[in-house]
């Protein structure tokens, strides 16, 4: 059984993001980039899968050199192998440009049973990119997936909807993409780091992947970021002193009369 994980490396959460003023993109210098938490929970259900049916695990992102970071990570928990697409043509890729590019390198991989994602990047929040490539590869997909039972031809998935969860059968090859509460992640051993070094990871360009110079990139993509800025910095509270019967009055007053809330 063949799965492939789609991942992508992401600001850590932790990180206090910057933008340079009239920029289309966050300052990246000095930013720890990881895995994306929502993918972690995708590469670990793929080795779940793996270690309980046997096949292969093939993790595939598009990025740059530094991506490789990312693709390390999941190879150290126990991916086989990874294709990274990289390349100029890629340049600006949206998120219809960037699934596009990936669903024409699992094309090129062929012969696979399932794919795995993460509900959405952290980055962006968009949650687009897993069902726009199974729209792609014409395959069924299901979203917030929080339990996964491979059977033969298909996947029995428990996803959450709003009031409630959804079990549905899949038949197999589809798109799961991962919520949390699917797993619990494991930790890259060093053994297992050690491993990932050796491992497989083709570098492919958009020429490989047979998308021509309008199909590509910021070429390729629907929308395009104009400008990006931070939010308005928060007034400093206030802080009242005194018996809350002192108190109590003239914050009523404020909420109703500034803040124009009661």
């Amino acid at each position: 059984m063949k799965t492939i994980v789609l991942i992508k490396q992401v600001p850590d959460t932790e990180t206090k993001v910057k933008v340079n003023p009239g920029e289309t993109d966050i300052n990246r210098e000095g930013i720890n980039l990881v895995l994306n938490p929502y993918d972690e929970f995708a590469a670990e259900e793929a080795i779940k899968i793996k270690e309980a049916k046997g096949g292969e695990v093939v993790v595939c992102t598009l990025g740059e050199k530094k991506a490789e970071e990312a693709i390390r990570t999941a190879l150290a928990m126990g991916a086989d192998r990874a294709i990274r697409l990289d390349g100029e043509a890629f340049a600006g890729s949206d998120n219809y440009a960037t699934a596009k590019a990936l669903a024409k390198a699992i094309e090129k991989e062929g012969d696979y049973d399932l794919i795995l994602c993460g509900k959405q990047a952290v980055d962006d929040d968009s949650a687009q990119v897993g069902t726009l490539v199974a729209e792609m590869l014409g395959i069924p997909s299901a979203s917030l997936v929080i339990n996964c039972e491979v059977g033969d031809g298909s996947v029995t998935i428990t996803r959450e909807i709003e009031g409630g969860n959804q079990e549905l059968e899949i038949a197999m090859p589809c798109l799961l993409t991962a919520q949390k509460g699917l797993n619990e992640p494991r930790y890259p051993s060093l053994p297992g780091i050690m491993k990932a070094k050796r491992k497989k990871l083709d570098v492919l360009s958009a020429g490989d992947l047979g998308l021509g110079a309008d199909e590509a990139g910021a070429a390729g993509s629907k929308t395009a970021i104009k400008e990006l800025s931070m939010p308005p910095e928060r007034k400093a509270g206030q802080v009242f002193e005194g018996e809350p019967e002192e108190i109590v009055p003239k914050v009523a007053q404020l909420l109703r009369e500034e803040a124009k809330v009661i």
